[in-house]
């Protein structure tokens, strides 16, 4: 029987998957840059007219977006687990 993997399906990715390289990004950065003066103007615009998605999206662009966390408390409420227990006991 001979090998068929190389007839698997799988998709060749030649350096394309994952994230981008420092170097990719910061070559972006770079030829995006030109258009900060544009960005500039809008988020202030955007702030005068009192939206301020603008700000956020800059923030979240320029600087990454926060970790979301999510607070799991029970606010005092008493929270009941049933607890299975799938082995066999001896008695």
């Amino acid at each position: 029987m001979s090998d068929k993997r190389k007839n698997n399906g799988g998709h060749s990715t030649k350096g394309k998957a994952g994230r981008p390289s420092k170097a990719d990004e910061d070559k972006l950065i770079q030829r995006l840059s030109k258009f900060d003066d544009i960005a500039e103007k809008c988020m202030i615009d955007g702030i005068k007219e009192g939206n301020y998605q603008f700000w956020n999206k800059f923030m979240e662009f320029r600087h990454g977006k926060p970790k979301e966390r999510v607070d799991v408390t029970t606010g005092d409420e008493q929270i009941n687990i049933p607890i299975i227990n799938f082995v066999k006991s001896e008695s």
